[in-house]
């Protein structure tokens, strides 16, 4: 499958989010019970997410990820004990979009990793998957997944 890479200038990204570590084989209940408490600590403040759920990866150990489960929002939020005030960074990034079952990410994920230094860039190490539409109600293949991997 080819992949369209996208090289882009971002703004600050305001976010409600959790930040921890797990495996990768607990991902899915971790993911699932910290977009919980983030949306229900939205609706208790009233405020409505202004983009789709994310995860930030600031590493790549299957075995002990360091992740950030979080959701946009349109300005900063105080968060609460356990729910923080954060931002995707400014800066470039790229990424590209990918549909499919999310154990079958890693060809896009490997299209952008050849990408980036073929075209002169660095990564920071950092990437993010934005899910832009719901596993619940969405068939596997119908996925959709944006993959952005944060540049120097």
């Amino acid at each position: 499958m080819e992949y369209q890479v996208v090289l882009e200038e971002k703004e600050a990204q305001p976010t409600l989010s959790i930040r921890t570590r797990t495996p990768v084989q607990n991902l899915p209940q971790v993911l699932g019970k910290a977009y919980g408490s983030i949306f229900a600590y939205l609706n208790e403040i009233g405020i409505q997410p202004s983009g789709a759920p994310y995860v930030g990866y600031f590493n790549m150990d299957m075995q002990d990820l360091d992740i950030e489960c979080g959701l946009p929002v349109a300005q900063p939020v105080t968060g609460n004990n356990e729910i923080k005030s954060s931002e995707i960074p400014a800066g470039k990034q790229v990424s590209c979009l990918y549909t499919g079952p999310y154990s079958q990410i890693e060809p896009a994920y490997n299209a952008i990793m050849d990408w980036i230094p073929a075209n002169g860039h660095v990564s920071t190490g950092i990437c993010y998957e934005f899910y832009l539409n719901d596993p619940a109600g969405t068939p596997e293949n119908a996925l959709v997944t944006k993959i952005a991997f944060l540049l120097k």
